[in-house]
This record gives structure tokens, sequence and C-alpha cells, in this order.
């Protein structure tokens, strides 16, 4: 509490309420808030507002509120912020220290229906994230993924961790970064190995079916009997039928039966009869109403190497579950020794002299079964493109995998981890890592399931990869080698870019 030394101040006047600020954030403790008049009115003195600027929340007042003694100072949002009059600027935390009575009055506030949706990056932030105040890196790169996926599915979902930093900030004892809403709804997290997490994640899907199965065998013959029709019963229970695997819809057709099932509880609950034990089994499973989202995180050094085996097996399966890898292409949390991962010319423990393979193309070998959805992201270089693909590989209805670009202390970045963010763009707009989309369901309607997001690229591949220490560290200790191993990086980057041309038709 109160680590950093300059955090972000708010200038209401200058804000576009683009929320881009609230999506980077590594630690969540940057947000925006929606307020009706009567809180408004209720704020502490100093509490600043302007009126919603997007038709949706126009009966609003807004306020994006930072949390001074949360933050970590990395200044990422401050930089991400567009425009030339900056709506963030980073000051002492001395000079921010009342807006902590803000926080604590903007985090009382009763949660409101998001009026937006989380089909946009602005909507998305109105989500309370449900991963807050992790112990990971001042702008780590791995958080503002995860914290997402929560914000999306956190109240329904998951969470199979491999050991690694994903585990490291997920849980340190005695602190619980993933948290629940005001419904006490919130991730199921659980650690497992490096090499048996994939596993442990199927592991957590097939209970969840079998006990699913299970509930919807109950729910049918609910739907079957003859009840009466005021109880609502046989309604609610062909709408749940119909709508159990869409987690959205879930939820609502959940609360109908729910609540249908209560009425038939009380009014034939004790009776005695056939039915009595069918409404009983509906309420005592009540937590299998609305669909759950899966999760299995990891690292690299998981999904390439020490549990790739448990995870081609967990893809191969066709199940629905949803893997995120966080790229940081070494072992970050082990000592930073070389990975699978890895690309040529990357210093790392075991690869001093320059890694001298190139970097396994995980995603190439996903896409070949044909039926797992498959997607690379960078949320600093498309956070549109890292929102739809989070979404549609949640909704698709078998295996996804994410691999997601994640700048890491390990990477050395002569600009500081306060530019994460911007160096994800600079990645991206190098050609040295690819963002696309591999959607199966598109093949059943007659389209190309591949969808390459990346262009060309407009910046020197060279320049970006020296501007990191794994890369420049190279010329110092083996100048007579780095020249070679250099090319040969940048013509990987090239050959990796034309095998995705060649699957999208270009």
């Amino acid at each position: 509490r109160g680590v950093a030394v300059d955090v972000p101040r708010w200038i209401p006047e200058n804000c576009i309420q683009c929320n881009q600020c609230s999506y980077v954030c590594p630690h969540a403790t940057i947000r925006p808030f929606l307020l009706t008049e009567e809180e408004k009115k209720n704020a502490p003195e100093g509490f600043a507002t302007v009126g919603g600027k997007a038709p949706k929340i126009k009966e609003f007042q807004y306020r994006m509120q930072v949390s001074p003694l949360d933050c970590y100072g990395c200044g990422n949002c401050a930089l991400v912020c567009p425009g030339k009059e900056k709506a963030l600027v980073m000051e002492s935390i001395e000079s921010q220290m009342p807006e902590a009575e803000n926080w604590d009055y903007a985090v009382a506030l009763k949660q409101k229906e998001n009026p937006m949706g989380t089909n946009t990056v602005p909507g998305s932030q109105y989500e309370v994230p449900l991963l807050e105040f992790s112990g990971a890196c001042a702008g780590c790169g791995e958080t503002p993924y995860a914290k997402l996926v929560t914000q999306l599915f956190g109240d329904r979902m998951y969470i199979a961790n491999a050991t690694g930093c994903s585990s490291i900030w997920g849980g340190s004892a005695p602190s619980m970064p993933y948290c629940t809403n005001e419904k006490g709804q919130g991730p199921a997290w659980a650690n497992s190995l490096f090499e048996d997490n994939a596993e442990f994640g199927l592991g957590m899907n097939l209970a969840v079916n079998k006990r699913r199965d299970k509930l919807a065998e109950t729910v049918q013959q609910l739907a079957d009997a003859d009840t009466p029709a005021e109880w609502g019963l046989k309604a609610a229970a062909e709408e749940w039928l119909k709508n159990k695997n869409d987690g959205e819809a879930s939820k609502l057709a959940s609360q109908k039966l729910r609540e249908a099932n209560a009425i038939a509880l009380k009014e034939c609950g004790s009776c005695g009869c056939e039915l009595d034990s069918l409404y009983k089994f509906v309420a005592d499973n009540d937590d299998m109403l609305v669909k759950k989202s899966v999760w299995i995180f990891g690292g690299d050094g998981w999904a390439y190497d020490i549990g790739y085996g448990g995870l081609d097996h967990v893809l191969a399966s066709g199940a629905d579950v949803n893997v995120l890898v966080f790229d940081t292409e070494v072992y970050s949390n082990t000592g930073g020794q070389a990975s699978k991962s890895s690309p040529t010319a990357a210093v790392a423990k075991f690869a001093a002299s320059g890694k001298k393979v190139r970097k396994k193309d995980l995603g190439m070998m996903a896409m070949s079964y044909g039926y797992v959805y498959v997607a690379q992201i960078a949320m600093g270089a498309n956070q549109a493109q890292t929102l739809k693909a989070i979404k549609e590989a949640e909704a698709y209805p078998g295996p996804s995998l994410i691999i997601a670009y994640a700048p890491c202390i390990n990477h050395g970045i002569k600009a500081g981890m306060g530019t994460t963010q911007a160096e994800t763009k600079r990645a991206v707009d190098a050609g040295y890592w690819h963002l696309y989309r591999f959607d199966p369901k598109q093949e059943a309607e007659g389209k190309n399931p591949f969808t390459l997001e990346s262009k060309d690229p407009t910046a020197s591949f060279q320049e970006f990869i020296t501007s990191e220490v794994r890369y420049s560290s190279l010329k110092l200790s083996f100048p007579d080698a780095a020249d070679e191993l250099f090319a040969a990086a940048e013509n990987d980057a090239k050959r990796r870019l034309a095998s995705y041309k060649r699957l999208a038709g270009q």
C-alpha cells in the first residue's frame, strides 16, 4: 500500500472517456465509474465528474478514479491516454493522497448493470475487475489480460493455473487478488504443477459437465411433467434447456428456473410425490445452473515446454476449455531460462550466447487439428482484437487457445516497464509478433477460418529487438555472432508472416 512514487492524476476536461487507461492497468487501480445525480450529490468534496459522452451513458455522471494507495506508478495508463491534451498526468503520491477517500467512495457505490455491454473496449471497463491489486511487477504484461477475462466472465469462471509468474501474482499467501462482486460471485481459482495444469483444468471441466448433465436430465423431467401453469415451471425449464450452454443467456434462464422451482418447492415440496425429489435436486444443484467458463492459465514455460504434452492432449480432446498463455518468451518466474518460446538470438539462461534455433509456433501446431480456436493477441497493439479474440474463444463450443504477448521485466526494456503497452505495439509494428484469429466455425460456413490482423511491418525489426537488453547484450558479449543471429531472427519472423499470409489467402 502506497508503494508508488508517482501516480496518475485525472484531468476531467481533457478526458474523452475511452477507458483505455483502465483497460491496460496491470493492477486494476484506475477505473471508470458512472454515478446518478444522487450519488454525485453525496460524493466527497473534490469528487469531480463530467457528463457521460456516449449516448448510452448520457444519463450518468462519469469519473475516472485512481487508487493512490494501490497504484504501482508504472505510468502505462498515462502513456496510453490518447490526444495531445492528456487526461492523465503522473504526479507525486503525496499530492494525490486525497484521492484515497474518493476511491473508497467510488468502489462502495452500488454496481450498475453495464449500459454499454462488453463488446467494446470502453464498455468492457464498466464491468468490475475480479482480479485486483496483485503483487505483479509494475507494468506487468500478463495481468491486464487476466484482469480483462475476469471482467468478461469472472462471475462464472474456473481457473486452473500452472505454476509460474501467474500463480505467484495470482495467489501469493496471505493475499488473494482474485475477488468477488457484490453478489459474492468470482473466479474459483486453484494452482497446479507445471506438468499437469492442462489436465487439471480438463478435470474441472469434466466434473462440471457431469453435474450439469445430471441437472439437465432432471430439468427435462420437469419440462415433461404436468405442473400447474401458474407456477411457470414448464416454460422456465424449457427455456433453461435451450440456453444452458450459452454463458450470458443461461444467467437469465437460470434465474427464471430458480424462481419457478422455488414456487414448486413451496407449493409441493413436502408432499412426497415423485416430483418432490426433482424440485429439491434442482435447488441443491443451484450452483450448476449458469454455464461455467473454464480457463487454463499459464506461461510459455508451461505451455511450450514442461506442460506441452498435457496441453496437446487437452486441445485434442475437443473439450470446451479455454487456454490463455502469457507468452513472455522466457521462464519468467524461475530464473529467466530460455524456453521453446524464446526466439532466435534472445539471451537467457541456457542461451547465454543467444538462442540458436527459432521459436516454436504453438499456434500453428494447434491450428493443425482444425477444430481448435486459436488466436494470437497483443493488447497494446490492438485492444479491440484482444477483446474480440477473448470473447470468441470463450463462446466457441470446443477447445480454444489464446497466445498473448506479455512484455516482462526479464526482457530488459530500455524505455522501462512503464512502456510495456507501447512496447507491445512496437513488437507488432516491427513484424516481431503477429496478430491473427483462427475460428473453425467460419469454415463450417464456407469461409476461411484464418484471419490475419497484422499488417506488413512499418518499423525496423532490428531497432525493436536492440531496444531490449535480452537482445542488445548479445552484441556486447558475442559481437561476432550477434549480427548473424539478429539477421536469422528477422528472417524467422518474415517466414512466419509469410506462412500466415498463405493461410489468410493473401
